[in-house]
């Protein structure tokens, strides 16, 4: 199985940090936030990952390069002017083939152990959410959790009102049809709930949306400190 890290986004919310740096190479713990990501996909056995990129594209090339240092291959999806998350899927699309792969945003750090999506079994679904407690900055979630599948508020489902922790599973399936261009993910993750097409689970482990400079301070000291040794 193949995975993607999306990591086109311009990180406003994490200047002056990101004005010369990407977002996924701000560092915690050591190690920019993309290659935790990198090394945990490595770990499970997946060989080639797609890194979309658009704002400082070429500085995450240059450090990250073919992915060998790593032990993985990395597939370049350069966008120059950023296409949003499914406008980005469906410009990388070529890279990714026809079978479902792991969709990873480059801004979050988990523990969650990602080996499990491997198994993940879609039938005819067409992606897997894995979802997380609201975090403080986001206290309404993002879709209702109900017997392992995913919901919009408005189908008004009695179940968890979780958020979306930016890891998945998807089916190339899910974008037959679409256009390139800029296009966010939420509206096709609601239209295929609407259908009952999105399975999900609810996330074993610490996530971190690293949205801000404070965030990403906190979670380096805790690194740092051991905490989630």
């Amino acid at each position: 199985m193949k995975a993607m890290i999306l990591a086109a986004g311009m990180g406003n919310r994490m200047r002056p940090l990101t004005l010369h740096t990407p977002k996924p190479l701000l560092e915690v713990g050591g190690k920019p936030l993309i290659v935790w990501h990198i090394e945990k996909l490595q770990k499970m056995g997946v060989q080639e990952i797609v890194i979309n990129t658009a704002w400082l594209g070429e500085k995450l090339a240059d450090a990250l390069g073919d992915g060998s240092q790593f032990g993985v291959k990395i597939l370049w999806s350069h966008e120059g002017e950023g296409l949003e998350t499914a406008g980005g899927i469906i410009n990388a699309l070529p890279l990714l083939g026809n079978e479902p792969f792991i969709l990873v945003n480059g801004d979050v750090w988990t523990t969650m152990d990602f080996a499990p999506l491997l198994n993940v079994q879609l039938q005819d679904d067409l992606a897997h959410l894995v979802l997380v407690e609201n975090p403080v900055q986001h206290p309404q979630g993002d879709f209702t959790l109900a017997a392992n599948k995913a919901y919009t508020f408005e189908q008004a489902r009695s179940g968890e009102n979780l958020t979306y922790s930016g890891v998945a599973v998807m089916h190339p399936q899910m974008f037959n049809g679409l256009e390139s261009g800029k296009r966010p993910l939420a509206p096709l993750l609601k239209q295929a709930m609407q259908q009952e097409k999105i399975s999900a689970q609810k996330l074993q482990g610490v996530w971190v949306d690293v949205g801000t400079p404070e965030r990403l301070n906190t979670l380096d000291q805790q690194i740092q400190q051991g905490v989630y040794a």
